[in-house]
């Protein structure tokens, strides 16, 4: 698409750079003059492939915003899906810790050869 754009845009400024050294050489081509009705005729097609020329480019413009809002809102549902996912192992994480440390014979388990502190006064 982005070809057919840059081909559109390419024939109009042909277009005007023709239509402008026909009419300034007109006169030296031909012996007759240059009537209003042949440079109307001129400008309304070139009117015509500027305004399809623009119609496509907005188009495309368009649908590349199209395209951009979709990634997007799929990289939004990622996002959202991966933070559930660290939340769930997370809270799967508090889960075992509190399971590991609630005393399963009633005593608490030392697992560290460092005595503790004694507070003396």
């Amino acid at each position: 698409m982005n070809k057919v754009n840059s081909i559109f845009q390419l024939l109009v400024a042909l277009f005007f750079g023709v239509a402008l050294v026909y009419f300034l050489t007109y006169d030296r081509m031909w012996d007759r003059e240059l009537t209003a009705d042949l440079v109307v005729i001129w400008l309304l097609v070139g009117l015509v492939l500027f305004v399809l020329s623009w119609g496509i480019s907005m188009y495309y413009a368009s649908r590349l915003n199209g395209v951009i809002k979709k990634l997007e809102l799929e990289k939004k549902e990622l996002k959202a899906l991966v933070f559930d996912m660290e939340r769930g192992m997370k809270i799967g994480q508090v889960d075992r810790q509190i399971e590991g440390n609630s005393p399963a014979s009633g005593e608490e388990k030392e697992s560290s050869s460092i005595k503790p502190r004694k507070n003396f006064k």
